[in-house]
């Protein structure tokens, strides 16, 4: 295979930089493959796929709903799991959300607007903010409620905001499967060997992580929102598990049932090169 060079973006949430962090800190061969990588906030990763600016990325999957013409979702580097799911956080006080309550969400392209969307349609007053600004706008008292993703599930006790919903858990009883969240979105039109080549690299680089997963620690500080030790590794124990391995078939049972649900046309197809 000839050198080929693939600008890829994975976003700075602990489940990411664990697994990029043996490619992160230059201690993974890739062979024939040259990877640029792009760090970003999840929905700046969803837009930046959209106008074809990168070539691989972590993506929410709700965008990747929306991209399935154009991009496939590797087997390697999904989050998608029970009790995984975005969790809809009120002010300080607020008991419950009333129909004209004004809600942030983390990005109109991700699977957490997506999954309020679905699940609470009567809601009027939606608004998109950048996901690490939800929780100090709920503390502020700016916002009626708040969809909060990444290390947000372990801290908002913390903060002092109520627990109005788990989002998830919510999906997971009505559609009796897991909560499909994101993976890593590449374009349908890279050659066969070349995604072959990239699943094997991306795949080396996730078992070299949980084979020293101290070297890993360094990198998701680096890049992390919420700093404590504790915090990072129980986001990665919880959003790292068999499906970030391989998607599999539940995985793609998964996102059929998101493309149903939502109304997409279809899911991406799973891309797994030669």
């Amino acid at each position: 295979m000839n050198p080929t060079t693939l600008d890829v973006g994975l976003s700075t949430c602990p489940n990411d930089t664990f697994l990029f962090a043996p490619l992160l800190d230059g201690r993974l061969d890739t062979g024939a493959l040259e990877l640029r990588l792009h760090l970003a906030d999840v929905q700046e990763l969803n837009e930046a796929l959209a106008e074809g600016r990168l070539d691989v990325s972590k993506a929410s999957f709700a965008t990747a709903l929306a991209l399935s013409d154009r991009f496939g979702v590797l087997p390697v580097g999904a989050a998608l799991g029970f009790g995984v799911g975005p969790v809809l956080l009120g002010r300080p006080g607020l008991g419950s959300l009333p129909r004209a309550a004004r809600v942030l969400c983390p990005g109109e392209g991700t699977t957490a607007t997506l999954l309020l969307r679905c699940l609470h349609p009567e809601l009027e007053h939606i608004e998109q903010v950048r996901f690490d600004a939800i929780m100090p706008a709920l503390s502020r008292g700016e916002a009626d409620a708040g969809v909060c993703i990444h290390e947000g599930r372990f801290t908002y006790e913390a903060a002092g905001l109520p627990l109005l919903e788990d989002l998830g858990a919510t999906w997971e009883r009505v559609t009796g499967s897991p909560v499909p969240l994101g993976g890593l979105l590449a374009r349908r039109d890279l050659p066969d060997d070349v995604l072959g080549a990239l699943v094997d690299v991306l795949s080396r680089s996730l078992a070299a992580a949980r084979a020293e997963p101290e070297r890993a620690l360094p990198v998701m500080r680096r890049h992390a929102q919420e700093l404590d030790d504790e915090v990072l590794w129980r986001h990665v124990e919880l959003y790292v598990n068999e499906h970030t391995t391989d998607l599999g078939t539940l995985g793609a049972h998964c996102l059929d049932e998101l493309a149903r649900r939502s109304g997409a046309a279809h899911a991406p197809p799973v891309l797994r090169g030669t």
